[in-house]
């Protein structure tokens, strides 16, 4: 079973789950890094065209990795793990937020070290944000799609 094939038969309840994780990263990441423009967040440095469609696609990877821990009623309990997903969307933070804004990056480089050296690789920050989360999700719903083999008690060899 290919990626595909998983989304079509997932259930509304994780539709709705991604939708709505999709929706609240938006939220959680463009209000702080004012990539939607608020009383309470500024940015000395306007926002690029791309960082726009970075936080979007983040969104909703974000979304579908989250839908990935909805159990579905003939799943069986496995193990749930990887942190691959929370990983992109720390990162799409940092790619999208104002160089110059990020107390952070302003302790370890300072204002011009943040305008010379950071600015320009936050394209590759969105980028490897973006990779990390559909990697994830492909893992997450290949890793769903698999065979689970049955435990058996260890016999010894003769």
């Amino acid at each position: 079973m290919d990626v595909l094939d998983a989304l079509r038969a997932w259930p509304a309840r994780r539709w709705m789950v991604a939708a709505a994780t999709a929706a609240a990263t938006y939220l959680l990441i463009a209000l702080p890094t004012d990539l939607i423009p608020n009383p309470v967040f500024g940015r000395e440095i306007p926002p690029t065209a791309w960082s726009y469609w970075a936080l979007g696609l983040s969104a909703v990877l974000s979304g579908l990795v989250t839908a990935t821990y909805v159990a579905t009623p003939d799943e069986a309990q496995r193990p749930r793990e990887g942190r691959l997903g929370m990983a992109g969307a720390l990162v799409t933070f940092f790619a999208v937020g104002c160089p110059v804004c990020n107390k952070l990056v302003l302790l370890a480089l300072g204002y011009t070290g943040a305008i010379q050296f950071f600015e320009p690789i936050q394209p590759y920050l969105a980028g490897g944000a973006i990779v990390l989360l559909a990697w994830a999700f492909v893992a997450r719903v290949r890793r769903e799609s698999s065979c689970v083999l049955p435990e058996r008690p260890l016999t010894p060899v003769r």
